[in-house]
């Protein structure tokens, strides 16, 4: 899976939205509510790199990946940044990115999330 297919299914999820930060954050967040559950940045010398949140029990088993490490401000938090989206298998990686979306989702309150999801 490339960037331009990850950030397709991103945004493909139900009630995703993109939002692109200008300069000097340069990031593409993908939000669903008001909660991020993913993000890339877009400037160099990171370009493309992805971003996401993870189980505490994947945050341990992610960063002793190589290309893979605790998301810079974030890992405290249990997020990872992927450096290259193509060495990740793209089921695991979209495994990962809708755990992360389903945690965004969950910590919206039952009458934002169905407003979200429009039900």
């Amino acid at each position: 899976m490339d960037t331009t297919q990850l950030q397709a299914f991103c945004a493909g999820l139900a009630g995703a939205t993109a939002r692109l930060h200008p300069p000097p954050r340069n990031v593409l967040v993908y939000a669903v509510g008001d909660k991020t559950f993913a993000y890339f940045k877009t400037s160099e010398p990171e370009q493309w790199r992805f971003s996401i949140k993870v189980t505490p029990e994947r945050f341990v088993e992610l960063t002793d990946v190589p290309g893979i490490k605790p998301a810079r401000w974030m890992g405290r938090y249990r997020w990872v940044t992927i450096v290259d989206v193509h060495r990740v298998p793209q089921d695991y990686l979209t495994e990962l990115v809708e755990w992360s979306y389903r945690h965004a989702l969950g910590s919206l309150s039952r009458t934002r999330r169905a407003a979200v999801l429009g039900a």
